[in-house]
């Protein structure tokens, strides 16, 4: 995989990176990359995106911003990899990250008394369920969901685009969180069943719908449904209302 040349940005463009869920040995986790004229926000960075990210683009300079939704380490245990390379490949330009109290503590973790080396300042801002954080040209609100960790979706707009990742986890019922969006990412781990704190696919599609979602990505699926069963039943997967996409790595949409 080469990495990605430099190109004008004209709209929001979504890079879906990673599109697994936690154990899978075929996909890595989940984590998306949403670009603008200004912006590069990647969103989460579980154990298994570094080398991916990288890859793709091995500037280490390229990330503006990094979101995470919740402290399960499918979604953020890629961090003091990323930021040691970005130190290592001699960044200079700060980095912000956005997550929930107690994300400070992650690097000492990892590589403990690494961060005063670092010719780079890391920003942290904290997320809370219903707050709001501008950055550059984006515009980030956050929303709790149902599942078996604190987890925040996140909604980013650019004054004209909006696009909302859950992280993981489902709606909160009744909330005006998702309304009219341009694109949905939904974890969805199995196709009818809510299970430990996951939604479901024909419980997204139903929200997008009541929602008037224009478009649905399907992502975090558990690994044995999405080799075995997924094939099977995807032409059910439909609605006539919203557009649903089954995003593969490295696949892009741009609004």
């Amino acid at each position: 995989m080469r990495p990605v040349k430099p190109f004008k940005i004209i709209k929001m463009k979504i890079i879906f990176l990673g599109v697994g869920e936690a154990f899978d040995e075929n996909l890595s986790n989940n984590c998306h990359l949403i670009q603008t004229k200004k912006t590069n926000l990647l969103l989460d960075c579980g154990y298994s995106i570094p080398q991916l990210l990288w890859k793709f683009n091995p500037d280490p300079n390229f990330l503006d911003i990094i979101y995470i939704s919740h402290q399960h380490a499918d979604h953020f245990f890629g961090l003091p990899a990323v930021l040691m390379r970005m130190w290592e490949d001699g960044r200079k330009k700060d980095l912000t990250i956005i997550g929930q109290k107690g994300l400070q503590d992650f690097m000492d973790y990892a590589y403990k008394g690494f961060l005063e080396k670092f010719k780079y300042k890391i920003n942290l801002a904290e997320s809370k369920n219903g707050g709001k954080i501008n950055f550059q040209d984006l515009k980030l609100s956050f929303s709790k969901t149902v599942h078996s960790g604190e987890n925040l979706a996140v909604k980013v707009s650019d004054g004209k685009n909006i696009i909302a990742y859950s992280g993981d986890g489902s709606p909160i019922a009744g909330s005006n969180f998702y309304k009219n969006l341009d694109l949905l990412i939904s974890e969805t781990y199995l196709y009818d069943q809510e299970k430990i704190g996951h939604a479901s696919i024909v419980g997204a599609i139903k929200f997008a719908e009541e929602n008037n979602v224009k478009c649905l990505a399907l992502t975090h699926m558990n690994r044995d449904f999405r080799r075995i069963d997924l094939p099977k039943i995807k032409y059910k997967i439909k609605s006539d209302k919203v557009k649903i996409i089954i995003p593969e790595p490295l696949d892009e949409y741009e609004i």
